[in-house]
């Protein structure tokens, strides 16, 4: 195991802050005997287009994915990869192989068993398929000598392989579902998916539900403690406050409503905290279309980041919840740039440089129009900067989608000019932040890509060379480099550090804090 640790250690490094706190809780939960039974109610205001986190990334799908799809590693609190499918692993001392020794007591949801075929044709698809291209792109190919054996062949070290394995990352899918010929992304089995997690689907009524229901053939013995878990979609989040104030809705999670989170902290019933997002490392930006014939100007895009007071949003529209985001990389990561270009605000300059790059005001004081989409959760700071940019002379035209699907049809498409958004680091750049900005990740049709269509050979050559740097110290130097290129090319706004908090009832033992949160198996769970 020395050689996994010391290849994982750049990314268990990322966000280590915080789990002293996390392992208190853990070690205040286990005081308790777990128990056996009971429905768990989590609320969610997401509803996700299906529930295959092997193609589709994001919180509504990960959520429950990681409940139905069980992956090859899970991590503890530590940032210590622990068995899960796998039993045990080696990583070779060159970091171009990584064999995983699979349980044979593990079976999918319809009996069939979990085999190192399964494995192989996962990876295989979640390279096709999923938006994290980078995540796998060095696994050239999973060998399978034996049905328990699988072997990845690297052909280049990745210093996140491991953590890449775990959560709702690496979702194990079976082959003799998905492997049909059918598009894994359209596949109708996504909307009722068969997996090995600790929970196996029973209903999706969109809007509304979903219902799964404890596994009895779960290959950890004994697990899960809960007989289900019930997700209750309702897109008006005071509903879902008050669900968790009556106690007929246990726990929500990604909750960024400042007011709501004032609130419930005061209720004594209910626990508010931060802890479960050390592996996410969400930031806030605002995107810009580069194929927009102004936004495409830096000085223009440097101009906005002039305009947009960071203090305020903050301290005004998040009651000091939030945090600083300076740059691509999350600021609680060592590997943050602490020295970043800032773009405090400064609304003469941006008028300057605005000027400067021959844009006028016109006689009704606007300079040119642009749209501005949003995500649902982020439609506040949206509505800030619509009137702050007109500050500077930029008309912006909002344009606020129904639902998550409809946003990420314009954002995917490439139809749009600047959109809030979020982004998740996911524990490691490799994974969360090389996705954003290497040219080859510029693919239409799959949001969570290089949707900016961003290109900078300099930028792809040193995130290729960070890629296989096993070295810390080495690592922090090539990645310094790149966040100096992109602040200062900005094809995104990095805004704020999403003030996410999980709100659970004290009736839940073992509450999902570890450094995936709900976004990790919940095997561990009970009712007390």
């Amino acid at each position: 195991m020395s050689v996994i640790r010391k290849n994982f250690a750049p990314a268990a490094l990322t966000a280590a802050i915080g789990a002293g706190l996390a392992l208190s809780l853990a070690a205040g939960a286990a005081a308790d005997t777990p128990k056996k039974g009971g429905t768990l109610v989590i609320g969610s205001p997401q509803t996700p287009r299906h529930l295959n986190p092997a193609v589709q990334s994001g919180v509504a799908t990960g959520m429950p994915g990681s409940q139905i799809f069980a992956t090859p590693l899970r991590f503890d609190e530590n940032w210590n990869p622990q068995p899960y499918l796998a039993e045990s692993w080696k990583v070779s001392a060159d970091g171009l192989s990584v064999t995983l020794n699979l349980r044979k007591n593990a079976k999918f949801h319809d009996g069939k068993p979990v085999t190192s075929e399964d494995v192989a044709f996962s990876i295989d698809t979640i390279k096709k398929n999923h938006p994290f291209k980078t995540m796998f792109s060095p696994v050239a190919k999973v060998e399978t000598p034996d049905p328990y054996t699988a072997i990845l062949r690297l052909s280049k070290p990745h210093p996140a392989i491991l953590l890449a394995m775990s959560s709702s990352l690496c979702a194990i899918i079976p082959k003799h579902v998905y492997g049909d010929g059918k598009d894994a992304k359209r596949h109708p089995m996504n909307l009722k998916p068969v997996g090995s997690g600790p929970f196996r689907f029973v209903e999706y009524v969109k809007g509304q539900h979903i219902i799964l229901e404890r596994d009895p053939n779960f290959f950890l013995k004994g697990k899960p403690y809960l007989d289900k878990i019930i997700y209750k979609i309702n897109k008006n989040t005071n509903s879902l406050a008050l669900g968790l104030e009556r106690g007929d809705i246990h726990l929500r999670a990604f909750n960024t409503k400042s007011r709501e989170l004032g609130r419930l902290k005061k209720n004594k019933n209910l626990v508010v905290t931060s802890q479960g997002y050390a592996a996410i490392g969400p930031i806030a930006w605002l995107a810009f279309n580069l194929k927009h014939p102004i936004l495409g100007k830096k000085a223009v895009r440097q101009a906005i980041a002039y305009t947009v007071d960071r203090k305020f949003i903050n301290e005004s529209l998040h009651s000091g919840l939030s945090k600083p985001a300076l740059g691509p990389i999350a600021m609680g990561n060592p590997l943050a740039d602490q020295n970043a270009k800032r773009y405090d605000l400064d609304l003469d300059k941006a008028n300057k440089m605005l000027d400067a790059a021959g844009y006028p005001r016109k006689a009704d004081g606007t300079r040119f129009q642009v749209t501005l989409d949003t995500l649902l959760s982020q439609r506040d700071a949206a509505e800030y900067l619509k009137p702050q940019l007109k500050k500077v002379g930029i008309d912006v035209k909002l344009r606020i989608p129904p639902d998550f699907p409809t946003w990420a049809i314009w954002v995917k498409s490439h139809e749009f000019d600047m959109t809030v958004d979020v982004v998740f680091n996911w524990g490691d750049p490799v994974i969360g932040v090389h996705r954003t900005y290497v040219a080859s990740n510029i693919r239409k049709g799959v949001i969570w890509s290089n949707t900016q269509s961003y290109s900078n050979p300099k930028v792809d050559a040193l995130l290729e060379k960070a890629g296989v740097e096993l070295d810390p110290a080495k690592r922090r130097q090539i990645y310094l480099e790149f966040q100096k290129i992109v602040t200062d090319e900005l094809p995104v706004y990095w805004m704020y550090g999403l003030p996410y908090h999980t709100i659970y009832n004290k009736k839940v033992g073992n509450p999902p804090l570890t450094i995936w949160g709900t976004m990790g198996p919940m095997d561990n769970v009970y009712l007390k």
